[in-house]
C-alpha cells in the first residue's frame, strides 16, 4: 500500500436528501466518474438496445431509465462516500430495504420488457435470498460470496431474457450484491 494512503471513516454531516441517499462527502472525482461513467454506460446500453431492436417508444424510455439507474447505481454504490454511509451502522436492515426496493425493477422488466412473471418471481427470490446470505457472512467472505452470486445469477439469467436485455442482470446484480452490500475501507490519498 502506498505510504500516502490513509483510511478515512469520517462521515460529513449530510446537507440534504441527496447526501442521505448517495452518501455525504463525495469528492469531485467521485461525482465526475458517476456522471460521466453513468452517461457513457447508459449510452452504450442505448446503442446496444437500438442495434438489437425490438424496443421502441415508451418501452425504450423505460429501458433508458433502468440503464441510467443501474449504470449510475453501480458507480455511486462503489464510491467511498456511499460505502461509508451505507455501512456506518452494523445493522443490515437499511441495506436490505434498499435492495428490496429494487424488486420494482424486476417487476418493470416482467410487465413491460419481455420478462415473464415466473422470471420475476425467481429473480425476486434470488435477489432477496442472496442479499440476506451476503449480510449473514463474516465480513471477509462478503466480497467473494457476492461475486460468486453475481456470476451464478448472471448465468441463470443469460438465456432467460430477450437478447435486448442481456445487460440487465449483470448490472442489476453488480449494483446491488457487489457494490451496495459489500463493505470496503474508504481509502484516500489527500
Amino acid at each position: 500500500m502506498r505510504a500516502d494512503l490513509r483510511f478515512d471513516w469520517t462521515i460529513p454531516e449530510p446537507t440534504g436528501a441527496l447526501d442521505r441517499f448517495m452518501g455525504p462527502g463525495k469528492s469531485r472525482g467521485e461525482t465526475a466518474v458517476e456522471v460521466v461513467g453513468g452517461v457513457v454506460a447508459a449510452g452504450l446500453i442505448g446503442w446496444f438496445v437500438w442495434r438489437t431492436g425490438g424496443v421502441t417508444g415508451w418501452r425504450l424510455a423505460l429501458v433508458a431509465v433502468l440503464a441510467l439507474d443501474l449504470a449510475g447505481g453501480v458507480l455511486t454504490n462503489a464510491t467511498n462516500s456511499a460505502k461509508r454511509w451505507y455501512h456506518r451502522l452494523p445493522a443490515a436492515r437499511p441495506r436490505l430495504v434498499f435492495v428490496s426496493a429494487h424488486v420494482l425493477h424486476l417487476a418493470a422488466v416482467a410487465a413491460f420488457l419481455g420478462g415473464t412473471w415466473t422470471w420475476f418471481l425467481v429473480n425476486a427470490l434470488l435477489l432477496l435470498g442472496s442479499a440476506v446470505l451476503i449480510e449473514s457472512m463474516p465480513v471477509e467472505l462478503r466480497r467473494p460470496v457476492a461475486m460468486a452470486l453475481l456470476m451464478a445469477l448472471f448465468l441463470i439469467n443469460l438465456g432467460w431474457l430477450p437478447a435486448v436485455l442481456a445487460w440487465f442482470p449483470a448490472l442489476f446484480y453488480l449494483k446491488l450484491l457487489v457494490c451496495h452490500l459489500v463493505p470496503e475501507a474508504p481509502l484516500h490519498d489527500r
